[in-house]
């Protein structure tokens, strides 16, 4: 997108503006699902700005452009924005967010628009907050972005399909009886549900209306004795929708929820999770109608993986690990006899994992970053600007797949000619950290930001440190960036966020160095019960990924005894259970870097 297309359409945006008498344009990354992943209909704020980043967020007034993204953004922010007439604000301490600015900048009694159906309860709330004190109008009511956007792309239109057993080791009637006895503790007659994995769980559905998650666009409403599932007509097969019936599942359009929404009976209590639902859908609801505020039961249920889908959850880590084994045997083959690139890495990688049994999609999009573009944390090659795989240093990449049987995400880093000392020393530090949370064991229960330090330990201790989280969960077939649960100490320690046996987890400290190199490690691992000693309940991690990693980044010496222990043991259990799987010079790679220390 060239800066000229992005001028051009905020002169029409301001236009707009002045024909509505709207002093600002509020513009978030969102759709009326709060997804991670938008689908191309509600792309809005990367038409209007060019931005291609997952997160930011756009201002537009009458003689102002300002797009307030976070430190993993900066660089790629600086360089699309370039000329766009669009300023890059950064998102740090004591800088002002964008409500805050619109608090400021707004003259008093003027007008913020933004479009309701995908602006959250929460965030809402608290731009409110900074509107009330110069009676600044929040109007919700217009979709200005629609207005302006020539060319809209269609709602996807990609069939849903069912997750069936073995694969699904619960089925729709027991989930909806579990939902409703959760239901019945809040005292709720009904509960809305928009965000699309909660729906996909609830339902044992999946589907590719958004890249990496297999998810669909949907809503639902459940009751004691109804549930509705808002999808768009065509998209379930006629066996399917029968199948749902049978279990007492009504489909309806997709459209109707809002009408739906606005027929629930005065004085009925309605169960909502004020993180997960927009303004826009709750403004339908009756006043008569009691909101019970709590997170999603869904999202606490589908959590905590069964015993069951850990089985198909390791098989699959199995199927990973040999693409990954494939992969970087070649990998290490054809350096020196073919021109590689970032790209390359991301094509040929995708390629060894679609031959694995049970393959669906990535699970994102893979980050094959070389040196100074590996102290991007979010980094994304492109055809127009990527990095050749030459001469030293080294090389991180990032990437995961969709399994029928689970979800995988894994970083390694790889040593591009000789590394020098420092990048050693910071992926030895960095590997420090993941051994030392992933050898911990903690109560059952405690709140998932407090894990944090663990991991960071060994790097504070050289004052080193980094800007994201060290673990996120992930999902079952699901999205892989998935809640409650949340390993960083800037997130906010509320109950839910709490540590139960069977939350799958990332652990992926890093180091970033800005024009130099970036190091990040990562597995996923499984929270289980560990031995009791008479002081309650403990749970200890099960380390899930498996593929080794590579010690020619490392200055072994570093490593204390317990270290050493932990990852000779860990290449033991790789070997063992991905050797079966291979041969030839997969086979023959997975033994030279699985040899002890």
């Amino acid at each position: 997108m060239t800066a000229a297309i992005i001028a051009q359409r905020l002169r029409r945006a301001r236009e707009t503006l002045a024909n509505a008498s709207v002093d600002a344009l509020l513009v978030p990354s969102a759709d009326p699902h709060l997804s991670e992943y938008l689908p191309a209909y509600w792309q809005g704020r990367q038409w209007l700005s060019g931005f291609t980043g997952s997160m930011a967020t756009l201002v537009v007034t009458a003689g102002f452009a300002g797009l307030w993204a976070d430190s993993r953004y900066w660089e790629q922010a600086e360089a699309e924005l370039d000329g766009t007439g669009i300023t890059l604000m950064k998102l740090m301490p004591g800088q002002p967010g964008p409500f805050e600015w619109l608090g400021r900048e707004v003259p008093a009694q003027g007008t913020v628009a933004v479009d309701g159906a995908v602006l959250g309860i929460t965030p809402a709330r608290a731009l409110r907050e900074q509107l009330a004190p110069k009676g600044i109008i929040l109007d919700t009511s217009k979709d200005l972005l629609g207005q302006m956007w020539e060319g809209r792309p269609a709602l996807p239109a990609q069939p849903v399909y069912a997750h069936v057993a073995p694969y699904a080791s619960e089925t729709v009637a027991v989930k909806l009886a579990r939902l409703r006895q959760a239901m019945a503790e809040q005292g709720a007659d009904a509960h809305f549900l928009a965000t699309l994995d909660d729906i996909g769980w609830l339902f044992n559905l999946r589907g590719s209306d958004v890249p990496y998650n297999p998810v669909f666009l949907a809503f639902a409403l459940v009751e004691a004795d109804a549930a509705r599932l808002f999808v768009a007509p065509g998209k379930l097969a006629a066996p399917l929708a029968a199948a749902l019936a049978a279990d007492g599942v009504q489909l309806q359009p997709y459209g109707d929820i809002g009408q739906a929404l606005a027929g629930l009976a005065p004085g009925s209590r309605l169960l909502v999770d004020p993180a997960r639902v927009t303004l826009g859908l709750l403004e339908q609801v009756p006043d008569g109608v009691q909101r019970v505020e709590a997170i999603n039961p869904s999202t606490l249920f589908k959590s905590r993986k069964s015993e069951a889908d850990a089985l198909h959850i390791r098989q699959a880590m199995e199927e990973d690990g040999a693409a990954l084994c494939e992969f970087f045997a070649w990998f290490e083959q054809a350096q020196g006899q073919e021109v590689l690139t970032e790209l390359t890495v991301d094509e040929r990688l995708g390629a060894a994992r679609a031959r694995r049994a049970g393959y669906v999609c990535p699970s994102f999009g893979t980050i094959a970053a070389f040196n100074a573009n590996g102290a991007m944390p979010h980094y994304r090659a492109t055809e127009a600007s990527h990095a050749c795989i030459e001469g030293d240093g080294l090389l991180l990449i990032d990437s995961g797949g969709q399994y029928l049987g689970g979800t995988t995400d894994i970083t390694r880093m790889v040593p591009i000619g000789e590394p020098t000392h420092e990048q050693k020393l910071d992926c030895t530090r960095v590997l420090k950290g993941m051994i030392a949370l992933s050898r911990a064991r903690f109560p059952s229960g405690i709140l998932s930001p407090m894990l944090d330090a663990i991991a960071r330990a060994p790097l504070w201790a050289d004052s080193v440190n980094y800007g994201h989280g060290t673990g996120h969960g992930v999902g079952y077939f699901m999205n892989v960036h998935e809640g409650p649960q949340v390993i960083a100490y800037q997130a906010n320690p509320v109950p839910h966020t709490a540590m139960h046996a069977g939350m799958i987890t990332s652990i992926e400290p890093g180091t970033y160095r800005p024009g130099q190199w970036g190091v990040r490690i990562e597995n996923l691992v499984l929270a289980q019960p560990a031995a009791a000693a008479g002081f309650g309940d403990f749970l200890a991690f099960e380390t899930l990924t498996l593929c080794p990693i590579d010690t020619r980044c490392l200055l072994v010496q570093r490593l204390t005894q317990e270290e050493r222990d932990w990852l000779n043991e860990y290449h033991g259990t790789v070997r063992a259970r991905l050797a079966p799987l291979l041969e030839g010079a997969a086979l023959q790679w997975l033994d030279t870097r699985t040899q002890a220390i």
